[in-house]
C-alpha cells in the first residue's frame, strides 16, 4: 500500500501537496454532471444507432462494452494521474482541481483524436480474427485480450507502479494471436501476429521512455544555462504556489500531457469497443454510416479507377479460380503473385457490384451490410501490400489511384462514432478520480530523493507533452507512464538530487515483466474462453 502522506522523500507531512486542497466542495458535484449528462448522450447515441440493427444481443453486448470501458477505466488509474503528479508536487495547481483541468483535456484529446493509433493498434491482430469478430473465436478474442490487459493494470496499480497500459494492450494482443495461431487445425491458413506491425510498435514502446529520460536531463541542462533563476530549481517553500510565469509553464505543459494522453491512449479503447460493435451488431456498425450523402459515389468511383489500373498489370494466361481465397492468402502470407493481381481485380469488382444498385451507405440493405464490410477490409489489408509495402511495382498514376481508393476503403471501415469518444473519456476520468493518488506518489515522491522542482517538472512535462503528441500523428502508441516517470528521472539525475534506486527497480521491473506477462496471461484467456463461446 502507498501512504499518500509519505515523507521519504523529505516532505514533511503538514506540507503534503495532498492535504491542501481547495476545490473538494465543487469538484465532486460538478464532476458528476459531466459524468451523468456523457451517460445520457451516450445512451441516446447508442439507442438511435441500434435503431437499424435487427436484433440486438443486449446482454452480451452489455458485458462486452463495460468490460471494454472497465480496461480504460483501469488506464485511468496508471497514465492520466501521471499528467498532474508535477503540478500537484509543485504546488501549482490543487490536487482535485487538477485532476478536473487533466480530464477535461483528457476528453478533448479523445474528442480531437484521429483513429489511427486505435487501428494501428488492431492491425496486430489476424486478419482472420479481425473478419471473424462476431463468431466464437472472435468474442473469445475481444474478452481474453481485456480481461488479461485489466488484471495487470489492477496488479501493478495496487502495487503503486507507473506500468504501461500501451505495453500491457499490445502484449495482450501478441498472446491472444499466438494462441489462435496455437489452437488452429494443422494445415490451416492462420496469420497469428502480425509481427511486421508489433515490432514497429514494439520499438515505439522501447524507445519512447529513453527519449523521455535523455530529452528530459537534456532540457534541464539547458534550461540551467539559459533561465538563470535560482527559483525555478528550488524545492517549493510551504504551500506557497510559484512564481506566476513558472506556475504558467508547468499549467501549460500539464495540459499538454493531457491532451496528448488522450488523443493517443484513448484510441486504445476506442478500437476494441468497434470490434465489439461490429461483432455483436454489425447492422448497426460494420460500415460507417455517417459519411455525406456522395460518399458512396466517391467509393464507386475511386473503385473503378484502381480496377482500370490493376488490369494494367495482369499478365495474359493467368487465371483465378476463387477471387477472395486467393487475395486472404496473399493478406496472410504478406505475398504477391501474378494471380493476386488479378484476384483482387476481381474481387473489387465484384464487392463494388454488390454495392452498385444503393445510392448511399443508409440504403445498403442490413442483410448484405456485415459481408460487405467483410469484404472492403480485406480488400484495405491486400492494398497495404501495394501502397505501403510495394509488393507490385505500379507507375506514380496508377499508385495514386491504389492510395485513393484505399482511403474510401478505410473511411468505410474504420470509424469511430463520437458517442465512443465521449465514453471513453468518461471511463477514463473516472478511472483517474478513483485511483490517482498511488500513481501521483510514487511519480512525485518516489523517483528521486529530493523533492520534485519547478524546472524538473516542466522539463519532464515538455519532453512529454511533445513525444506523445508526436506518436499520436504518426498513429504510434506510446506510454504516457513510461515517458513522463523516465522524463522525471532523467531530471533527477541531471539535477544530481539522486535516484530512488528501489523504484526505478521496480519500473524497470514493471516494464520488463508487462509484455511477457500479459502475453501469457491473454494466451491461456483465450484458450480458456474459446471453450466457452
Amino acid at each position: 500500500m502507498v501512504d499518500v502522506v509519505s515523507s521519504e522523500a523529505g516532505i514533511p507531512r503538514p506540507d503534503h501537496p495532498l492535504e491542501h486542497s481547495s476545490g473538494a466542495k465543487w469538484f465532486l458535484p460538478a464532476f458528476g454532471v459531466l459524468v451523468l449528462a456523457g451517460i445520457i448522450y451516450v445512451g441516446y447515441a447508442l439507442s438511435q444507432d441500434l435503431a437499424v440493427a435487427k436484433t440486438v444481443p443486449w446482454i452480451l453486448l452489455g458485458i462486452a462494452l463495460l468490460i471494454a470501458l472497465g480496461f480504460k477505466f483501469v488506464n485511468g488509474f496508471h497514465d492520466t494521474a501521471n499528467a498532474v503528479a508535477t503540478v500537484i508536487y509543485t504546488r501549482s495547481l490543487p490536487a482535485e482541481f487538477a485532476v478536473m483541468w487533466s480530464g477535461v483535456f483528457n476528453f478533448l484529446g479523445v474528442l480531437t483524436s484521429s483513429g489511427a493509433v486505435a487501428f494501428g493498434i488492431l492491425s496486430l491482430l489476424p486478419v482472420e480474427l479481425i473478419l471473424q469478430v462476431g463468431s466464437s473465436s472472435g468474442f473469445a478474442m475481444v474478452f481474453a485480450l481485456l480481461v488479461a490487459a485489466i488484471l495487470w493494470n489492477l496488479g501493478t496499480w495496487f502495487l503503486g507502479l507507473p506500468a504501461s497500459s500501451s505495453h500491457t494492450m499490445v502484449g495482450s494482443i501478441i498472446g491472444v494471436g499466438l494462441a489462435n495461431q496455437f489452437m488452429a487445425p494443422a494445415g490451416s491458413a492462420t496469420s497469428g501476429v502480425e509481427w511486421g506491425q508489433a515490432t514497429n510498435v514494439g520499438m515505439s514502446l522501447l524507445v519512447s521512455p529513453l527519449v523521455g529520460f535523455f530529452a528530459a536531463a537534456i532540457l534541464l541542462y539547458v534550461m540551467k544555462l539559459l533561465v538563470r533563476n535560482p527559483a525555478l530549481y528550488e524545492a517549493p517553500k510551504g504551500n506557497t504556489p510559484p512564481p506566476w510565469w513558472i506556475r504558467a509553464l508547468l499549467i501549460f505543459t500539464c495540459t499538454g500531457v493531457s491532451f496528448a494522453h488522450g488523443s493517443n491512449d484513448g484510441q486504445k479503447g476506442m478500437g476494441l469497443i468497434m470490434l465489439i460493435l461490429i461483432g455483436v451488431v454489425p447492422t448497426a456498425y460494420a460500415l460507417n454510416r455517417t459519411p455525406d450523402i456522395n460518399y458512396l459515389d466517391a467509393y464507386k468511383s475511386a473503385s473503378a479507377a484502381v480496377e482500370q489500373s490493376l488490369g494494367k498489370y495482369v499478365k495474359p494466361g493467368v487465371t483465378v479460380t476463387d477471387a477472395k481465397a486467393a487475395v486472404q492468402e496473399a493478406v496472410r502470407s504478406k505475398s504477391w503473385s501474378d494471380q493476386t493481381t488479378l484476384a483482387l481485380q476481381t474481387y473489387i469488382h465484384d464487392t463494388t457490384a454488390g454495392l452498385q444498385p444503393y445510392a448511399t451507405v443508409d440504403k445498403v440493405p442490413t442483410d448484405l451490410v456485415s459481408n460487405a464490410r467483410n469484404d472492403i477490409y480485406l480488400i484495405g489489408e491486400a492494398l497495404k501490400l501495394i501502397d505501403k509495402k510495394k509488393l507490385l511495382p505500379m507507375q506514380d498514376a496508377d499508385l495514386q489511384a491504389v492510395t485513393r481508393y484505399h482511403k474510401a476503403v478505410d473511411n468505410a471501415t474504420k470509424f469511430i462514432p463520437l458517442w465512443v469518444k465521449i465514453a471513453v473519456a468518461l471511463a477514463l476520468g473516472l478511472g483517474t478520480m478513483v485511483g490517482w493518488k498511488r500513481i501521483v506518489v510514487t511519480v512525485g515522491e518516489k523517483i528521486g530523493k529530493s523533492h520534485l522542482t519547478y524546472g524538473q517538472g516542466a522539463a519532464a512535462e515538455l519532453v512529454a507533452m511533445v513525444t506523445i503528441g508526436m506518436a499520436d500523428r504518426l498513429g504510434l502508441p506510446v506510454s504516457t507512464t513510461h515517458v513522463l516517470s523516465s522524463g522525471v528521472a532523467g531530471t533527477m539525475a541531471a539535477n544530481g538530487s539522486g535516484l530512488q534506486w528501489a523504484t526505478v527497480r521496480n519500473l524497470l521491473l514493471a516494464w520488463v515483466l508487462t509484455l511477457p506477462c500479459s502475453i501469457a496471461l491473454a494466451f491461456g484467456l483465450f484458450v480458456v474462453f474459446r471453450q466457452v463461446f
